[in-house]
């Protein structure tokens, strides 16, 4: 399955420092992926909403171990190419 992942930083103070969408083959969409920058580094929150208990509840996710790290690992990339072209060369 080919994956591709638009990314977008989130300027702010927010934990939240990017938004990103992936594209499966060509032919599918899933958006609301946030980049998370946790205390261990960043990470990829998946899609979610509140319920009516006021919890977060994801509305998509990996169902096994390989293909979320395999998610993480795109997103995160191209996450990561967005801070390489913001550093200014001297």
């Amino acid at each position: 399955m080919k994956l591709q992942a638009k990314v977008f930083k989130n300027e702010g103070s927010s934990k939240r420092v990017g938004n990103a969408s992936v594209t499966f083959d060509g032919k599918f969409v899933i958006k609301g992926f946030g980049v998370i920058e946790g205390s261990n580094g960043l990470f990829v929150a998946m899609p979610s909403k509140k319920n009516q208990k006021d919890e977060w509840v994801d509305q998509a996710f990996p169902l096994n171990k390989e293909f979320r790290e395999e998610l993480t690992k795109v997103i995160l990339d191209e996450y990561n190419k967005l801070e390489e072209d913001d550093i200014d060369v001297f």
